[in-house]
């Protein structure tokens, strides 16, 4: 992910090609206004009022996240669904988009949907990026957390090119995540249902 447009209004010498930048209002944005503002870069996010927009992407991302994708799909329940790169509602001035989501089939609508609701995402995952890692280690955890959402991945590189995934489940009295542990050539977890996924399988992607 890539840089943040806060509440202060973008500078002239910022502005590149004679565009026009959205000027933030002054209590920052909130969830209406990323789904109606125009011209917005694909996959911006609102965290905390703010428009954070995508940088390029690692190799090293896009695999790790088809590969979990697909490990995913190849277990899921026929009432859940693997989604990818969807806009989740958190609260009023937090919408993110995780790598990955499971969401319920309840709540996945016909192909014009462009966001879910907190309460009917079962996982976020999240691949870290080198210009987003405090986003995604801290920042994103935190409010996945406090709005209720029961489990999280953390996906890192290693220093072989492979995932390690860290899995965490919610403690519901404290709205906070507690790690379930480190997962390194193989994740197999039986939250939020039975996973088994060969992480070493990136080197033949």
């Amino acid at each position: 992910m890539g840089g943040t447009m806060t509440a202060e209004a973008l500078p002239e010498a910022a502005r590149r090609d004679d565009s026009i930048w959205p000027v933030p209002p002054p209590d920052g944005y909130i969830a209406d206004d990323l789904f109606t503002l125009d011209d917005l870069p694909p996959h911006t996010e609102l965290i905390d009022g703010s428009l954070v927009f995508v940088s390029p992407q690692r190799k090293f991302h896009t695999l790790a996240m088809y590969l979990l994708e697909q490990g995913l799909r190849s277990h899921v329940p026929t009432d859940l669904r693997v989604r990818r790169e969807m806009a989740v509602v958190l609260g009023k001035r937090n919408v993110p988009e995780p790598d990955l989501v499971v969401v319920t089939a309840e709540a996945d609508g016909d192909q014009h949907q462009t966001r879910y609701q907190a309460a009917d995402i079962l996982l976020a995952v999240e691949v870290v990026s080198p210009d987003s890692e405090a986003r995604d280690r801290d920042t994103k955890p935190h409010k996945y957390a406090g709005a209720g959402i029961p489990n999280f991945w953390l996906v890192e590189m290693n220093k072989n090119g492979r995932p390690v995934v860290w899995t965490y489940q919610l403690d519901p009295v404290n709205k906070k995540y507690v790690s379930t542990g480190v997962h390194h050539d193989r994740l197999k977890v039986s939250a939020p249902y039975d996973v088994d996924i060969d992480l070493t399988a990136i080197d033949e992607l």
